[in-house]
């Protein structure tokens, strides 16, 4: 009988998760599965992937992983993008961002297997930055300047301290297409393009920069962990080459000494923290005016304001720009661009 092995989604239903569910279904070797926090999901994403399993979780107080142990079992690996992730939401309910951002029924749930067999993939943010230079690399001092940021921040002690196989992404913004079941969120890009398109003059930020990725690049980086995850146990995988499988190995042992210390040359263990970002520095302007750029909108729509004349109820890091060398190295690949990502994203909207 054939050894499949499991990935499971957890906060499939959001952006990055729908994303990341369509393109690993495209695997005939894989069982593939996904947690919902709503009682019924969305019938679009049922619909379009239907050898997906579904579950719902409370992934605040673990409530549903049960169902998830028995009738899934124990996943190979777990992509953890469940996440409260409006700064402003989690600066009115501290307490409720803390519950949801610091995924501690999910790590007891998997501890409570008794092995280290699983690869626990966790979305963290460029928030845990505190923003006052530019090109943060993995090392720096984490210090958050808001609540969401230090959700994040205890999460990945958390993780980094209790599990023994993982991979932290401090994601900045992820744009592109919208998802199978439209998400309820503005998209930045698909809202730029909205308001433009209405002729009026709207104001954005000249200084606050982040590296914005493309949410394509944000699933191969999955995608390429988990290959060679499930590679080394000598698995049904996803479409993967030996040469590429060879070629991460050595970037991961290259990469030794930021794993908690431990042995590098012993393969079942995996412990990255890994900046994913795009390659470019971009303010709120920059990016605005690439919409312009590629509808032909007017840059006079565009009103360039400081960050500091809008209070938005939180404090927001100024520059939150990554080093991304180490994502580059690992993979062998470099991000798209942000002019060409904003240009691929326009392309699956129809013009106004």
């Amino acid at each position: 009988m054939e050894n499949r092995r499991r990935i499971l989604v957890v906060g499939g239903t959001g952006y990055l998760g729908q994303h990341l569910l369509q393109y690993l279904s495209t695997s005939s070797s894989l069982d593939i599965a996904f947690t919902h926090h709503r009682p019924i999901p969305p019938q679009e994403l049922l619909d379009a992937l239907p050898s997906v399993k579904s579950f719902q979780v409370d992934v605040r107080t673990g409530e549903g992983f049960s169902a998830v142990s028995a009738s899934f079992g124990q996943p190979d690996v777990v992509v953890n993008c469940a996440a409260m992730s409006v700064p402003r939401a989690c600066e009115m309910d501290p307490d409720a961002a803390m519950a949801t951002n610091q995924p501690s029924s999910l790590v007891k749930w998997l501890h409570d297997f008794g092995n280290d067999n699983s690869l626990l993939i966790h979305l963290s943010t460029d928030q845990v930055y505190e923003g006052v230079k530019s090109f943060y690399k993995e090392e720096d001092e984490t210090i958050p300047v808001n609540i969401y940021g230090k959700s994040k921040v205890a999460a990945e002690k958390l993780i980094s301290e209790t599990f023994q196989n993982y991979v932290i992404l401090r994601s900045s913004i992820i744009y592109g297409p919208q998802t199978l079941s439209p998400v309820a969120r503005s998209l930045p890009i698909q809202w730029m393009d909205n308001v433009l398109s209405q002729g009026k003059e709207v104001d954005f930020f000249y200084d606050e920069y982040r590296c914005p990725i493309y949410v394509q690049d944000m699933v191969h980086t999955i995608s390429s962990l988990t290959n060679t995850w499930i590679s080394e146990r000598k698995a049904p995988k996803l479409e993967i080459s030996p040469s590429f499988f060879s070629l991460m190995m050595k970037r991961l042992e290259n990469f030794g000494q930021n794993m908690g210390g431990k042995d590098h040359r012993d393969r079942k263990k995996m412990q990255l923290v890994i900046n994913a970002g795009g390659p470019d520095r971009v303010s709120r302007v920059e990016m605005v005016k690439s919409v312009a750029l590629h509808r032909g909108y007017s840059f006079s729509l565009i009103k360039s304001v400081s960050a500091s004349s809008v209070n938005r109820g939180v404090l927001s890091p100024a520059d939150i720009s990554m080093d991304i060398t180490r994502l580059v190295e690992l993979l062998g690949t470099k991000p798209t661009s942000f002019h060409d990502g904003v240009k691929a994203t326009l392309e699956t909207i129809p013009s106004s």
